[in-house]
């Protein structure tokens, strides 16, 4: 983002009404009514509010709620009330203005879109746990009365995003993580497709500089042959399509960056064998609906008699749309050079659907509509699980991920009712998504007259019976069958009402056995028999002893009375809870608002790896303070170092690498053609070559394909760069990847 330089008074009087009249051509050139008088008096009410205040970068705050607003009516095509509220949006929380004044010069419908939007200010997330829970609550809610208020706090987002290189380190890692764990995949679920693209991207653009500017020079390097490519494809095509009358238009899409990384991430491949890095759009007009369908058979055909198609890569959304209402017909078909390029077949309805989800068509501007019924299931499916909410931050927002992140499958109860589930879903989820009842007494399920248990997981098109059982309940180990938000939150809120009873009882027992015992009850005594019995909580001593699981001992009970053992601190379910904290050892507090150096060359390095990631020196690596003021390592990509991004951001810490770094074991896996003399030539390279300490390898030959795990010391990530770069170039190697 280039720098904000300071100007005169009047130049930046200038700037902020040429932001506004931009808006206003925007307005101006769409197909909504065209109500001036009323976003001219929203701007003049915010830049009069908001005089004299700026944004961090220096510029007048007045442009942020602009830009927000442009991005309102050219992005998501909302009307005028959303514009004025997108002008408004910060006006309740950062003035001396409150609703009552927004309602009475602009009416109640903008004022409660402005209060729903003031609600979830300042980001979804908070600095404590339980805030970020409620925050992200209020946030679900409003979307239940009003679908506008979540459509503007994406635009609020997104700019957010599109200017965050004007904040700190540690905030634009923290902003980078709430973006990728909760507002990409809610735009996703919203059907806001460009703007889930957009978010992703910059959120990988700061997570990880270098990988996102390596994979933009390579998607550059290669734009003229790509075009070239599916200029080829698409020509004999583009004649079917004219002698058949169609009005269409062809676009080429490129993969955004943070797919590519995703998928090389996940595959172990490099950018090269990326295959669908190419792909086609073909949106053509339709004025006749009954015909839309039909129309897109008839241009796959066109694809199918000059192009090999990839049986297992047809998708057919045009019958049943996907839960946030996206229509299309995609296949994979083979183009020039071998390259395998996805096509999706659109008409203009369902392209501007794919583009703008549910702000496309909804139920306030077009009255009810036919394809509105799946976002009418989803929020009903997000108001049980706000009615039974998660009392552990984490855990509500990771129930609510799997809502927003889940692809969908379609299975059939036997009367033929159509049930939309996550990929992955089990008997048991279906049982759930029937009725809570049917799920709590479920005992198996029946498939083409075949029985299956609770975990079998369903595919789309399966027809399922439920079978139920009066005396069937739930159980703990049921958690591992459930798959889907509203499966998992029934089932927890069941356990917890069952272990509340049952910890109830164990509290019980201990008190009982003290008294008999004539031992004298305090926290100390309770916090060593944890520490003895390595427990977390005194719930879980409770719910184990009136299990049984436990034997309570009084002599043992009155040694620990009586020990001078020190007392230990049990942070529960805290992440950042210490091993270990000795009395004159408090540290210095680390500064989170510089960039931390990391110094591993030192005798006692100043940061600790988690267990989860592994992460070595050159790693992109993200800081978590914990309770002892120690600084935590995780790999950045880590999924653990993302959920504590989201919820425990006030605990982040922006690092960078700095002195030598010590050796580290990396691990390099080797996949290739077997052939006599290969693992001289790959440990004569590392060891002799590369002059790399080999520690470990195993290697195996099945047929002519050989897999090989090398174990090496290393003293940074370029290092196990290097060595695979190396590798590769030996004949016969075709992939070599750190995994560890």
């Amino acid at each position: 983002m280039t720098p904000y330089l300071p100007q005169s008074p009047q130049d930046e009087d200038h700037m902020v009404e040429a932001a506004f009249q931009d808006l206003m051509k925007c307005y101006l050139a769409s197909n909504h009514r065209k109500k001036v008088e009323i976003i001219e008096r929203a701007f003049r009410f915010a830049k009069e509010a908001h005089k004299g205040v700026r944004r961090r970068s220096g510029e007048p705050y007045i442009l942020h709620p602009v830009a927000v607003a442009k991005i309102v009516i050219a992005e998501l095509g909302l009307g005028s009330t959303s514009i004025c509220a997108a002008l408004l949006h910060d006006v309740v929380e950062d003035t001396e203005f409150t609703r009552d004044d927004i309602e009475a010069a602009f009416g109640p419908k903008i004022a409660d879109i402005v209060e729903g939007l003031t609600k979830i200010s300042g980001g979804i997330f908070g600095d404590k746990a339980s805030l970020q829970a409620e925050n992200f609550r209020k946030l679900l809610l409003s979307m239940s009365t009003d679908i506008r208020v979540v459509l503007i706090k994406m635009a609020d987002r997104l700019h957010n995003m599109r200017t965050l290189g004007s904040m700190r380190p540690e905030k634009q890692y923290k902003i980078a993580g709430e973006t990728l764990y909760v507002y990409a995949p809610l735009a996703h679920r919203l059907g806001l497709f460009k703007i889930k693209l957009e978010l992703e991207d910059l959120a990988f653009k700061y997570e990880h500089p270098q990988k996102y500017a390596k994979i933009m020079a390579k998607l550059n390097e290669s734009a003229t042959h790509r075009e070239k490519i599916v200029e080829e494809f698409v020509k004999p095509v583009k004649e079917k399509l004219d002698a058949a009358g169609f009005k269409y238009e062809i676009k080429a899409r490129v993969k955004s960056a943070y797919s590519i990384f995703n998928k090389m991430e996940t595959k172990k491949v490099p950018f090269e064998e990326i295959y669908d890095v190419y792909a086609v759009r073909v949106i053509f007009e339709n004025d006749d609906d009954s015909q839309e369908k039909i129309r897109c058979w008839q241009i796959y055909t066109f694809f199918t008699d000059g192009h090999r198609i990839h049986p297992d890569r047809l998708r057919d959304w045009t019958s049943i749309p996907k839960a946030n209402g996206y229509r299309a017909l995609h296949l994979t078909a083979m183009g020039p050079e071998g390259k395998w390029i996805e096509v999706q077949i659109r008409s203009r309805k369902m392209d501007e659907i794919a583009e703008l989800g549910y702000a496309a068509h909804w139920k306030y501007k077009t009255g009810v509509h036919e394809d509105e019924t799946e976002l009418d299931t989803w929020m009903n499916t997000i108001k049980d699980i706000l009615a039974n909410p998660e009392p552990n931050a984490i855990d509500f927002l990771d129930t609510i991920k799997l809502n927003l992140f889940a692809s969908e499958i379609y299975v059939f109860t036997p009367k033929g009712d159509l049930i939309t589930l996550p990929a992955g879903a089990t008997v048991l989820d279906m049982a759930f998504a029937i009725h809570s009842e049917v799920g709590t007494h479920c005992m198996a399920g029946k498939i083409n007259h075949r029985l299956v248990p609770l975990s079998h997981r369903l595919d789309s098109g399966d027809q399922v019976e439920i079978i139920t059982s009066t005396s069937q309940k739930p159980q703990a180990e049921w958690m591992q069958f459930c798959h889907s938000a509203k499966a998992q939150n029934r089932l927890r809120a069941i356990l917890r009402k069952d272990l509340k009873l049952l910890s109830e009882r164990g509290e019980k027992i201990f008190k009982e056995f003290l008294d008999r015992e004539g031992i004298t009850p305090s926290n100390e005594l309770t916090t060593k028999i944890l520490a003895t019995h390595h427990l977390n909580s005194k719930e879980e001593l409770w719910q184990m002893l009136a299990n049984d699981e436990i034997n309570l001992s009084a002599k043992e009970l009155r040694e620990l009375n009586n020990s001078r053992v020190s007392l230990m601190k049990k942070l529960l379910r805290n992440p950042f809870a210490s091993k270990k904290k000795q009395e004159g050892q408090a540290k210095e507090p680390v500064n989170r608002k510089e960039v931390y150096v990391l110094h591993p060359d030192d005798a006692k390095p100043n940061y600790k790896f988690d267990t989860c990631c592994s992460p070595i020196p050159g790693d992109d690596v993200l800081g978590f303070v914990d309770e002892d003021e120690n600084v935590v390592l995780h790999k950045v990509s880590c999924p653990n170092a993302m959920r504590l991004k989201s919820a425990y951001g006030s605990r982040l810490v922006a690092t960078r690498w700095g002195g030598a770094a010590p050796k580290f074991l990396a691990t390099i896996s080797i996949d290739g053609l077997d052939r006599h003399g290969i693992l001289e030539e790959i440990t004569s390279l590392v060891s002799q070559k590369l002059g790399i300490n080999i520690r470990g390898l195993n290697i195996a030959a099945r047929h002519e394909v050989f897999h090989c795990e090398i174990t090496v010391q290393v003293d940074n990530v370029e290092t196990v760069e290097n060595i695979c770069d190396s590798l590769k170039k030996i004949k016969d190697i075709k992939f070599a990847k750190r995994t560890s």
